[in-house]
């Protein structure tokens, strides 16, 4: 996956009432807006301006980087080298490029916490799976880039945990 095929939306369903997404469709119907998901968008884009200083300031209390980051195999190699590990917190996208090997990240990355997506190898979130926090994100594999799940982290008796490493 090249730094430059980083995808700038990501698909997500949601469920609606009949009576709330009649709603919808009368608004559309009447030229309010365009289709559903132009007022989806844009009660959502309501809501996250609303909040906006709340998630600014979370983010600067969990020191999440905003936006997204990419590692490359260069990158987590001169950290190993370095005889340092790092902690990936992200707000948005994390992307760990196709070359990294599963050695490479478990002796490089000491956690991985993203709200939003993370895109790495199939094999690389294996080995990075015990380390990983991930709520409510949708996780791509590059396997098969245009597909997504749901991932929640599972304890030693295959339970979901909602435990986040500190």
């Amino acid at each position: 996956m090249a730094k430059g095929e980083i995808e700038k939306t990501e698909k997500i369903t949601i469920n609606l009432g009949l009576v709330d997404l009649g709603q919808i469709d009368l608004l559309v119907q009447e030229g309010f807006y365009t289709n559903r998901t132009d007022f989806i968008r844009t009660a959502i884009r309501t809501q996250l301006a609303t909040r906006g200083e709340a998630l600014d300031q979370t983010a600067a209390r969990r020191t999440l980087t905003l936006g997204s980051s990419y590692y490359t195999r260069r990158d987590l190699e001169d950290i190993r080298d370095a005889g340092q590990m790092i902690h990936i917190r992200v707000l948005g996208l994390a992307s760990i490029a196709d070359d990294v090997s599963p050695q490479l990240a478990l002796a490089t990355i000491a956690s991985v916490e993203v709200l939003g997506a993370f895109r790495a190898p199939a094999a690389v979130k294996a080995a990075l799976a015990s380390r990983t926090a991930l709520a409510y994100v949708a996780v791509i594999t590059t396997a098969e880039p245009l597909s997504a799940q749901a991932v929640l982290p599972r304890n030693q008796e295959g339970t979901p945990s909602w435990t986040l490493p500190r």
